[in-house]
């Protein structure tokens, strides 16, 4: 027998939330395992992690050159994230990026295999009750980061295509985790100052993702026979939006939000302050916004059953464990216990 060319994993944003979990679980199975980092990057966590360090930025095409040479399996986690600014923003890392990763890993020769990190995001911006794969993507979107998800899931494909090498698409929902440092410090601050409200009575439910069961989804991915597919990425038990902020108060003895604000309010009033923040110019998104109402206001009931069947996924920790396990790094400077009142 010939011997087989030995492996090597690629992680882009190996720095952040996601992709830090994908590092974490490539090493725990004995991936052989590198990180692309920018120059600026806090790579502190990921030295101790038995990781190749290698320089590169996926909107910088001549600085990947060297940092593709022997990767054969690529997880593309890098992601411009958020739910305001202009599109050509959030095109120029998430397509563009996308574009410039593959084309150097194409020119190395070496790629057997690319998985990307997209988003539930993807689909159109309703109520969703156990909605599979087989939905559309959404021709519009209602902000530049989902618009760039669908227009990168695109492009992957095309690119695939052409050069004839395997896929994989995730699509996770609202993700949460251990070294989360955007989304729920974000809302634990709201809710220690009072500012939190629902949208609606906050029973619809939620598209909860942990990042621990979305990096078990990427090592069945690389190793699985059914490629060229999207498949949905979720916790299995969703849960409403009111146990999941609930859940957060609850835990680190904060207090319970007690206002709201009827969809049809929030709708219109999302408008009135998307249209000034534009006239202003303002770089920081406005406090209420579509997707803000995309995420809270819809429900947001997504099909794993196709990821159950054809990868194997079996989410490995529930919410409450994984929302426990979160917050234990999501909030140093959060009010002692008994502070609720």
């Amino acid at each position: 027998m010939e011997p087989t060319s030995p492996r090597l994993l690629l992680v882009t944003g190996a720095t952040g939330l996601v992709g830090s979990h994908v590092v974490e679980a490539a090493r725990a199975a004995n991936w052989p395992t590198a990180a692309l980092v920018r120059e600026q990057a806090n790579v502190d966590w990921l030295r101790p992690q038995g990781v190749d360090l290698r320089a590169g930025d996926v909107t910088a095409p001549d600085s990947l050159r060297d940092a593709l040479q022997g990767v054969t399996h690529i997880v593309h986690c890098a992601a411009r994230v958020g739910d305001w600014g202009p599109y050509t923003e959030y095109e120029h890392v998430n397509v563009n990026g996308l574009r410039n990763l593959w084309e150097a890993a194409h020119r190395a020769g070496t790629l057997q295999r690319f998985v990307q990190i997209s988003s539930i995001g993807v689909y159109p911006a309703r109520d969703h009750y156990g909605t599979d794969e087989e939905e559309p993507l959404s021709e519009g979107g209602i902000d530049s980061y989902t618009r760039s998800k669908v227009a990168s899931e695109r492009l992957l494909r095309e690119l695939a295509i052409r050069d004839g090498v395997p896929y994989v698409i995730l699509r996770p929902g609202f993700i949460y985790g251990r070294r989360d440092r955007t989304v729920l410090p974000r809302v634990i601050e709201r809710l220690r100052t009072r500012k939190f409200a629902y949208l609606g009575t906050g029973e619809k439910l939620l598209n909860n993702t942990a990042a621990v069961n979305l990096a078990l989804a990427v090592l069945r991915s690389l190793e699985t026979d059914a490629v060229n597919e999207a498949y949905n990425i979720t916790d299995g038990r969703l849960v409403s939006k009111r146990e999941f902020i609930e859940t957060i108060a609850q835990i680190l003895e904060l207090p319970l939000p007690q206002r709201s604000i009827p969809l049809p309010v929030a709708r219109m009033l999302a408008g009135v302050l998307e249209a000034t923040w534009r006239f202003l110019g303002k770089q920081t998104p406005p406090p209420l916004s579509q997707a803000t109402i995309k995420f809270l206001g819809f429900n947001t009931d997504y099909s794993i059953e196709k990821a159950r069947r054809f990868l194997g996924y079996d989410p490995e920790i529930d919410f409450s464990q994984a929302m426990a396990n979160s917050l234990t790094e999501a909030c140093a400077d959060c009010p002692a216990s008994g502070s609720r009142s």
